[in-house]
């Protein structure tokens, strides 16, 4: 498989980390408007030949159009923030590429993910492959929730995507993990709920807080409702009465962001700074750290899994399905950090099965659309092995 990988930050570095000595790789193209950043990736992974660089406008669809050309790739995968998606997205379309992201559309609430669903038609139509969000939460989540439908249920009452960490930061009051952008529009945006009965609907910011118990030492955080994707995903292929997103963001996180959103500083309108014009939350970017540089300052555990509760065999029944990556052993095996390196792992095994035709389909799917065996059978053996907690 030849791919075009848009997007060298601390994800896109982690599929080229991970995906870099598999025999189902044959090219990936290193492509960012960072032309430095994706140089330094190119120098991880070795060869200039099996993973080229370019500079790339992920707001251009006419630049990514030409480089997939240029390198003949059979797959564009998306690792920008998902404010770039409908670009990447047309751009595979107008070739007849594969495509795959790790997060929906930004559209707001409810119509999250709303440009690309609406596409789906034609893709089928032209029998063409896009799979939307195939990160870890959503991505693997999604597959542990198909996993639990497929095997471990016969009726689904709930599927609750809970995550949660006990990561710090040394020397960083507030220091996200993860895309700051990303951040500010899932925890400030409406969270979304579904139920059966009602279909899609949201809730206030940071609501119906609930204290989970996480696994390998993370302990008990108190979780609340967060706008994620997994939401709009999981009700389109799996039977069940109500889905649900919690994250363990903690008091501090939340009123930081409270903070952020009180004062405007979450905006994207440009506002004249002294003759310069400029977006609040570029601001708020540019003071933070980059969350790719972080690893050698973290310490601790993050968790993502799905808890789901039904019934099996006419009995009740409650499981959670999870994986913990340690920051400690993914700084020393793969030199990223556990956030990062956890979300590259359900796009590297899917791009895997795709390239060996163990995961087909056509038209705009989630990855509950597919088989969930290959992809767990796969976990293990990327370093990165699930459980389930009864």
């Amino acid at each position: 498989m030849k791919v075009l990988l848009v997007g060298t930050g601390g994800v896109g570095e982690s599929i080229a980390i991970l995906a870099k000595d598999r025999a189902w790789l044959d090219r990936m193209v290193l492509a960012d408007y960072n032309l430095e950043r994706a140089m330094e990736v190119q120098q991880k992974v070795g060869g200039e030949e099996r993973f080229p660089v370019e500079s790339v406008d992920a707001s251009e669809q006419s630049q990514i159009v030409a480089l997939a050309r240029k390198y003949d790739v059979d797959l564009i995968m998306n690792a920008v923030d998902p404010v770039f998606n409908e670009s990447i997205f047309d751009a595979a379309f107008e070739l007849g590429l594969k495509y795959m992201d790790m997060a929906m559309n930004s559209d707001c609430g409810v119509n999250l993910g709303r440009y690309q669903f609406e596409q789906s038609d034609r893709w089928t139509e032209r029998g063409l492959l896009a799979l939307v969000g195939m990160g870890v939460e959503p991505g693997i989540s999604d597959v542990f929730a198909a996993h639990a439908a497929k095997h471990l249920f016969d009726t689904i009452e709930e599927i609750g995507v809970r995550d949660g960490a006990n990561l710090e930061v040394q020397g960083q009051e507030f220091a996200p993990n993860f895309s700051i952008w990303t951040t500010i529009e899932e925890c400030l945006d409406p969270p979304i709920v579904y139920e059966s009965g009602r279909g899609w609907f949201t809730t206030e910011n940071f609501s119906q807080p609930e204290v989970f118990d996480f696994p390998e030492g993370i302990g008990p955080l108190e979780c609340v409702n967060v706008e994620h994707e997994e939401v709009i995903l999981i009700p389109r292929w799996l039977k069940c009465d109500r889905v649900t997103f919690k994250y363990g963001l903690g008091r501090r996180f939340i009123d930081v962001l409270k903070t952020l959103h009180m004062l405007g500083l979450d905006s994207t309108k440009e506002i004249d700074v002294k003759g310069v014009a400029v977006a609040p939350r570029d601001v708020v970017a540019a003071c933070l750290p980059d969350p790719a540089r972080l690893g050698d300052r973290m310490t601790g555990k993050t968790c993502a899994g799905t808890w789901v509760k039904g019934t099996k065999d006419g009995q009740p029944r409650e499981v959670y399905i999870y994986q913990v990556a340690d920051n400690a052993t993914t700084m020393r095996v793969y030199g990223v950090q556990a956030v990062v390196w956890q979300t590259a792992i359900g796009p590297v095994i899917a791009m895997e099965l795709l390239a060996e035709g163990l995961w087909t389909g056509v038209g705009v799917l989630g990855p509950e659309a597919f088989d969930p065996d290959p992809f767990m059978e796969r976990m293990a053996a990327y370093g990165a092995p699930y459980a389930i907690r009864e």
